[in-house]
This record gives C-alpha cells, structure tokens and sequence, in this order.
C-alpha cells in the first residue's frame, strides 16, 4: 500500500513539476516528484540525475555570467 501511494504522488508532483516548468513556477516540484518515483522506478533514478546534472550546469553557467558581469562593471 505504501508503495502505491509513493508512486501515485510522486506522479502527482512529477507532473505538477513539468506544467510549473511550462508555466511559471518552481522547478522542485518535478525534483520532490522524481526522488519520490526513484525509490520505485529505476528510469526515475535516470531522469533524476539528468535534471540534477542539467541544474548544475545551467548554476554554474549562470554564475559564470554573473561574475563577468561584475567584474565588466
């Protein structure tokens, strides 16, 4: 019973976490939906750590654009 109901809201939140991708809104949705499918479905695990890499990378982009923008000034 608790596997179910782990997977049906990690579900739930997962697709709440794309439409606030689409739409204005928090992108750790999807990542609370993708850890709590990641204890049952093993291609969670996957696209979990493809938004956590992506996540890291856009950061350090943006932190990079940010100091040579300070640094410009």
């Amino acid at each position: 019973m608790k596997k179910k109901l782990r997977i049906a809201f990690g579900a739930l939140l997962a697709a709440f976490g794309v439409i606030f991708f689409i739409l204005p809104g928090s992108m750790f949705v999807l990542l609370l939906g993708l850890i709590m499918l990641s204890y049952d479905v093993p291609k969670a695990r996957d696209w979990l750590r493809t938004c956590q890499n992506t996540m890291s990378k856009s950061a350090r982009k943006l932190d990079k654009i940010l100091l040579d923008r300070k640094l410009k000034n």
